[in-house]
């Protein structure tokens, strides 16, 4: 045997263990489901599994509650250009040369690691409308401002919000406009984004920016905003493209979490994303082939959206 053939197959013997696992745990329920979102598979029996070809998905895409969902999937991901551009300026400050800084990226970085459903519990207190320190503080305000008669939002119980999108179709109403459930779930999932991942990745990526090119530029009497827009900024651009891309499909996937912790789905279904969508028709109502469906069609729209990212904010990207 060539050393070269047994070096191959002794990597290969070493992967093993890893592509099994993704085989078994993850490419075979993959395929699995694929092939259930063409059946009537329903796990209560009410009629034999069968093959029902296309049925689901024109049953998905021509359901009103299936588009609802997608459009709060979309509003939640919204908050993504501040979330990536807090976690930019929080970035900027903690590279600066200051002593004592690294007491703060821990602090930042803290509800990263902080287990998601406790801070959900947390944070599900402080939107309290009758007791929550939020409401407290707003009115609190309004009141030493001489406007008592101002109540603060019922966050989580309210299905007002800023685009003032309507509740039983995808409309706008002038009633609904306000601060309800899905800009409460907003803020905290900014409030968690400044500090996490993000930030670390950036300031992973501040550190690799060429030191003369920022004294040139320095030597050449740049302000901090043109030494930023003109050197700094190119230089992140890799990262910005990766972050927007993994935010673009975590987004798509996102909203579970938070909506069975703190919300339930509600009110009136505000809160219920894709994936949330997904679980309840799996897990709640038993339909896995609606389901499976309804999961390929959410992983052909990620697709669609990471090749639009790729192909032209690439363009974009200095390697």
């Amino acid at each position: 045997m060539k050393k070269s053939t047994k070096t191959t197959l002794i990597a290969l013997a070493f992967l093993l263990p890893n592509l099994l696992g993704f085989m078994v745990f993850t490419f075979g329920p993959v395929v699995f489901s694929m092939g259930a979102s063409f059946t009537n598979w329903d796990l209560q029996g009410r009629e034999p599994t069968r093959f029902i070809g296309l049925d689901n998905f024109v049953n998905i895409l021509t359901d009103n509650q299936f588009w609802l969902f997608f459009v709060n999937t979309i509003f939640f991901m919204l908050a993504m250009p501040i979330a990536i551009a807090g976690s930019l300026a929080v970035a900027l400050l903690l590279n600066s040369k200051i002593r004592g800084l690294d007491a703060y990226r821990t602090l930042l970085y803290l509800p990263s690691v902080t287990a998601g459903v406790a801070t959900m519990l947390l944070w599900k207190a402080l939107y309290n409308p009758d007791f929550g320190p939020i409401n407290f503080i707003i009115e609190g305000f309004f009141d030493w401002i001489g406007m008592d008669s101002v109540t603060g939002p019922k966050w989580l119980l309210s299905t007002q919000n800023l685009l003032a999108l309507g509740v039983e179709q995808v409309s706008i109403v002038a009633a609904q406009f306000g601060l309800g459930a899905r800009e409460a779930i907003i803020i905290m999932g900014v409030w968690g984004s400044f500090g996490g991942g993000n930030m670390i990745l950036y300031l992973a990526a501040l550190g690799n920016v060429p030191q003369e090119l920022t004294e040139a530029a320095e030597l050449d009497g740049a302000g901090r905003w043109k030494l930023f827009r003109n050197v700094t900024w190119p230089q992140l651009a890799p990262t910005t493209f990766f972050i927007v891309v993994m935010g673009v499909i975590g987004g798509m996937q996102g909203g579970f979490e938070q909506a069975r912790v703190m919300t339930q789905g509600g009110p009136a279904g505000t809160t219920t994303t894709l994936a949330y969508y997904i679980y309840n028709k799996a897990f709640t109502e038993y339909q896995l082939g609606f389901a499976s469906a309804i999961s390929l069609i959410l992983f052909v729209m990620i697709l669609t959206f990471t090749i639009i990212n790729w192909k032209f904010g690439n363009k974009e990207v200095n390697y």
